[in-house]
């Protein structure tokens, strides 16, 4: 089973308030982008990576990246929004590629075991989005009023990565662009053909570094982990 995974990391990341893309600001002295790619690298279940960048950034991965990464296939410059550099990224796809994973660049703790977990459910499903429950309290609000309490025991939060089958995940792309439709997340194309999309639980530590208090979240659950490793290493 060829399974592809696509990574964009086009965006400029400018609610982070830096000089530099956030997929770019180091972690533990090294991007956040190399961090996301060495669990694809680490992962036996995806035979390749295609990174979908800007061409702002696309000399400094070339130089300082992707010789780390040798799962890393093609590079493609990426769209004007992110469902545009998926596109891509699909378009660049090997023909004999069965299973896609799309993953958010700046989401750099994601695990080899989540990857693998999201490919094995997307063989029996079809389509995986990885998820989690809401926590807080959510409400609907118009103006400045809140119109109503949603219920939250239906409610997840959604991250990545989706997993797809090709055929399924293309035709949903196709789709969108011939009718003109954008939405924020891949699965949300394929629930617009009438397909389900299971639902993968996730980790609260998956998240997708977007600000300054991201970077700062990130940096606390990188501690943790580092911590947890030392305390299991013999």
């Amino acid at each position: 089973m060829k399974v592809t995974a696509i990574i964009p990391a086009a965006g400029m990341g400018t609610r982070m308030g830096t000089d530099r893309p956030k997929q770019l600001i180091e972690l533990d002295g090294q991007p956040i982008l190399a961090h996301t790619l060495q669990a694809f690298d680490d992962c036996d279940s995806v035979e390749d990576v295609i990174l979908v960048v800007s061409k702002d950034i696309f000399g400094f991965c070339s130089q300082h990246i992707l010789p780390r990464f040798h799962k890393v296939d093609k590079v493609v410059f990426g769209g004007e929004k992110r469902q545009d550099s998926v596109f891509r990224g699909l378009k660049a796809a090997r023909d004999d590629t069965e299973i896609v994973v799309i993953h958010d660049g700046s989401r750099p703790f994601i695990t080899p075991e989540q990857i693998t977990c999201s490919i094995d459910l997307c063989g029996k499903t079809r389509a995986v989005v990885t998820a989690m429950p809401v926590k807080d309290t959510v409400k609907s609000v118009a103006n400045g009023l809140v119109e109503r309490t949603l219920d939250r025991s239906g409610l997840w939060l959604t991250q990545t990565p989706q997993t797809f089958c090709f055929a399924l995940i293309w035709k949903a792309y196709r789709k969108a662009y011939q009718e003109g439709y954008y939405a924020t997340d891949d699965s949300a194309l394929v629930e617009r053909l009438g397909t389900k999309v299971a639902v993968l639980t996730g980790s609260y530590q998956n998240i997708k570094i977007t600000t300054l208090e991201d970077l700062a979240v990130a940096q606390v659950i990188l501690e943790d982990k580092k911590r947890k490793e030392h305390k299991a290493s013999p």
